[in-house]
């Protein structure tokens, strides 16, 4: 998801995104800041990332780069 920085005041769900609710949403209102939450709690808990880590994230799930999990 391809958003500039610090200029993303509104959560913004993925246009891959179906209507199951089994989303998330992100949004940068600050520069070099990232939050993300789950979209069927919005008043939930947020993650917050760095622009760096933001970048490299979205660079893997697009490169589909993932190691397998752990056992």
């Amino acid at each position: 998801m391809a958003m500039k920085q610090g200029t993303t005041r509104t959560w913004t769900k993925s246009s891959y995104s179906g209507g199951n609710g089994a989303c998330i949403e992100v949004r940068s209102d600050a520069p070099a800041l990232f939050s993300v939450r789950d979209s069927k709690v919005p008043t939930g808990p947020r993650l917050g990332f760095g622009a760096g880590t933001w970048t490299a994230f979205v660079g893997a799930i697009g490169r589909a780069h993932f190691p397998p999990p752990s056992r």
